[in-house]
């Protein structure tokens, strides 16, 4: 059902028809009492897949072998306790409806893994994409107290009107339009009572089900996803980090006026309620987007595959949450970028191996794309590197054979490929997975808007300048700066290097008397190194050769006896 449009009235006016089915706004569970609910659906969830193992055991008419028997006697044994609708599902069928069951932590959770088609089997990721995305909405009195709490003010005094009809209700937040008292049409996003506590309990319950899974289904590596997906949750439910987030993003943005984030109203903001401007546009998926001029349709797709690598691979700061709900097609032509709660980080050398295979794949080099990738993955007990480089390639060989959206797309290879990666005991950071929906969101918006688009080639003048601008002379100088401290701290200790350096050749004559010369090899050798990274830093030569000869020759001046 959609919202329907209203003008605005009064703060507190009651709305006509709700659009939305109402939660029931309750305490929230203790610790002891949310274990003991989430352990009757985790004791639900094994014993309900073994009764769908052995249904599927029997239709395929495979060897009954012990594990059979055993695994059957279990389900005869628990059956009275099952909901029996639920378990005669399928198991992934099963795990989305508990995960639903289990409320907005859950939930959350189950899109996440709805990603991870690098660990998880394909019917599980395919399941999860059907979990619940529009939840109950809180009543409206309810995120009116919310709102005056959170801003300590009546809010008569803070909006001249506000939609009592939600905007949108998802699992943390809940959206509603508003004026501001100087006129500016906003958002508020309120957190949901009793969010924060939930996901805090529910966070220290997971970490323990993590462990115990760990011990037997190492290969999905349910603790590493289950402390990345805690880590990106929490940050969620304090509002003051989608505000900086927004901001962060505007920055790094600012040289380019067609890609639109919302303005914060810090002044109407805290840690449960976040007022941002409201952006008139359209999302790229609605028929309206079809029918925009050609050549407007073109700058937004060069818009999009230019804001998606800049945040990729040169800030390696972006948007985790992209799809097209999150995204807008503004007047000018220009994109917004609109949810900014869940962020993804790349620190600086997953940021550059990520570039590099990134312009490895629409440059055409597939064995270069390989090696990056499997430079991205952590590998596991039994990992096989060699193997998965050659797997790869041969993905990538098949999406230029047959490179288009409809066949093969370029977000669906980066995909396939890191999905290979758990056959091969290579397991990567949650970050690769967030990037591959981006990319994929991307490409797929593209493909709305401009049918048949080559993403490669859209791409290659954007990846290409932020390639280029890693080895310019200006990163150099900025990259030399900032190691400054650490060279000048080298520099006030050199006269007690060479004051050591002399005393290591003093003993090192004494120990030899026949041979005064033994040994000091590889001291002089570290003189010479210290002197010529000094003058290489000091003439304002490549820093990462006069570092690398700095570091070289005090090893060496350090050595005893050499």
């Amino acid at each position: 059902m959609t919202v329907a449009a209203r003008e605005p009235g009064p703060a507190g006016s009651v709305p006509v028809a709700p659009a939305f089915e109402v939660a029931q706004v309750l305490e929230p569970p203790g610790l002891v009492r949310r274990f003991l609910v989430t352990h009757r659906h985790f004791a639900g969830l094994v014993f309900g897949g073994l009764a769908a193992w052995v249904r599927a055991r029997k239709a395929e008419g495979a060897p009954r072998g012990l594990a059979y028997v055993a695994a059957r006697s279990a389900v005869l044994l628990s059956w009275p306790f099952l909901d029996r609708e639920l378990a005669r599902q399928p198991f992934p069928v099963q795990l989305r409806r508990r995960l639903e069951r289990l409320g907005p932590t859950y939930i959350k959770l189950g899109q996440i893994l709805s990603l991870r088609e690098d660990i998880l089997p394909k019917p599980v990721t395919e399941e999860l994409k059907r979990l619940l995305s529009r939840l109950p909405a809180v009543p409206y009195e309810v995120i009116e107290a919310l709102i005056e709490d959170d801003l300590d003010r009546p809010i008569g005094e803070a909006f001249l009107w506000v939609d009592p009809e939600p905007l949108g209700s998802a699992s943390i937040g809940q959206t509603h339009r508003a004026t501001t008292r100087e006129g500016d049409p906003v958002i508020i996003k309120v957190l949901k009572p009793g969010t924060r506590e939930i996901l805090q309990r529910d966070a220290r319950l997971l970490k323990l089900f993590g462990s115990l899974l760990q011990t037997f289904l190492s290969q999905y590596q349910p603790k590493k996803v289950i402390r990345e997906f805690v880590e990106y949750t929490l940050r969620e439910v304090d509002m003051r980090r989608e505000a900086d987030n927004a901001e962060t993003f505007a920055a790094n943005f600012a040289d380019l006026d067609d890609v639109v984030f919302p303005t914060i109203h810090r002044e109407l903001s805290g840690p449960n309620v976040l007022t941002m401007e409201f952006l008139d546009g359209i999302q790229p998926d609605r028929p309206e987007a079809a029918t925009l001029p050609e050549e407007d349709r073109r700058v937004l797709v060069d818009l999009g595959a230019a804001s998606i690598i800049r945040m990729l691979y040169r800030d390696g700061f972006f948007h985790a949450d992209l799809h097209p709900g999150n995204l807008l097609v503004l007047p000018g032509p220009k994109v917004g970028f609109i949810d900014l709660g869940m962020v993804g980080r790349l620190d600086d050398q997953l940021r550059r191996t990520l570039l590099y295979y990134y312009f490895s794949l629409v440059m055409g080099d597939v064995d270069s794309a390989a090696r990056y990738l499997a430079a991205t993955a952590e590998p596991g007990g039994g990992a096989d590197p060699a193997a998965f480089r050659r797997e790869v390639v041969e993905i990538a060989n098949r999406w230029r054979r047959s490179a288009s959206f409809e066949t093969y797309s370029l977000g669906h290879l980066v995909l396939d490929s890191v999905a290979r990666g758990g056959a091969y005991r290579m397991y990567f950071p949650v970050e690769m997975v967030l990037m591959v929906k981006a990319l994929i969101t991307f490409e797929g918006v593209g493909h709305m808007l401009l049918p048949g688009f080559d993403v490669a080639e859209v791409s290659k003048k954007h990846v290409r300048a932020i390639f280029m601008e890693q080895f310019s002379p200006l990163r150099f100088l900025q990259e030399g700066i900032r190691g400054t401290p650490d060279l000048v701290d080298a520099v006030a200790k050199m006269p007690l290097l060479i004051t050591d350096g002399i005393k290591a050749l003093e003993q090192t004559v004494q120990r030899h008397p026949e041979n005064p010369f033994a040994g000091i090899r590889g001291t002089l050798i570290g003189g010479f190194s210290l002197v010529a990274g000094a003058l290489v830093l000091g003439l304002g030569g490549p820093w990462p050769l006069g570092a690398a000869l700095f570091l070289a020759g005090f090893l060496l001046s350090m050595r005893k006896g050499a």
